[in-house]
């Protein structure tokens, strides 16, 4: 997979596993990252998906429509990918924390949702239910930030709602940043989820 892979400067952060929105690469999340941890090393995907042209992780049907076979598929083969990963530049696969937006918000929301210690920790920035009625992994005390527009036209606040109580009901430690706006990623929105990282994930190594 297509990728950029930063060295951090603290071996004992996490690694943060970037994942970008429709249409985006590999390059889109990195001032994320340098604002929610510089210290860490960093590694940035670009989904193997093209929809007219755009990269994605996975395929969809329709607009909030997913193929849930492609949608497995590509969840175990991004897996894979951060397992292959950390052999090769020597970080731990067991810490790494996904930080998504939209697209790649969910593609990290369904890694929680089919493999068990997948992520140590989430920031998806806007995401949606990966998949419905299926029993989750065991999730306890895993941190997720979850952040929502309530005007949000792809992700409304029920679909928010509805992912932050599968996602507790597994066990994990959920919190939901609102923003009075629609889809697209604020500085606001940034900034609480780099607050969070260093209450929940930096400050408890």
């Amino acid at each position: 997979m297509k990728h950029i892979y930063q060295q951090g400067s603290d071996p004992h952060a996490p690694t943060l596993l970037l994942l970008h929105g429709t249409g985006g690469t590999e390059r889109d999340l990195l001032p994320l990252a340098e604002m929610i941890d510089p210290t860490a090393s960093v590694l940035s995907v670009r989904g193997n998906i093209l929809e007219n042209g755009m990269p994605r992780f996975f395929r969809r049907l329709a607009e909030g429509v997913f193929d849930e076979e492609d949608l497995i598929f590509r969840t175990h083969e991004l897996h894979d990918f951060v397992q292959k990963s950390a052999e090769q530049y020597g970080f731990d696969a067991k810490r790494v924390v996904a930080v998504g937006y939209s697209n790649g918000a969910n593609i990290a929301a369904s890694m929680m949702f089919h493999i068990p210690g997948a992520l140590k920790g989430a920031i998806l920035h806007h995401p949606m239910v990966p998949r419905r009625g299926i029993a989750l992994p065991d999730l306890a005390g895993t941190p997720v930030f979850i952040g929502a527009g309530r005007n949000d036209p792809i992700c409304s606040p029920e679909e928010s709602e509805e992912l932050t109580k599968l996602l507790e009901g597994a066990g994990a430690k959920v919190f939901v940043h609102w923003e009075d706006h629609g889809h697209q990623l604020t500085r606001t929105e940034v900034a609480a989820a780099a607050k969070w990282y260093k209450e929940q994930i930096a400050g408890q190594d």
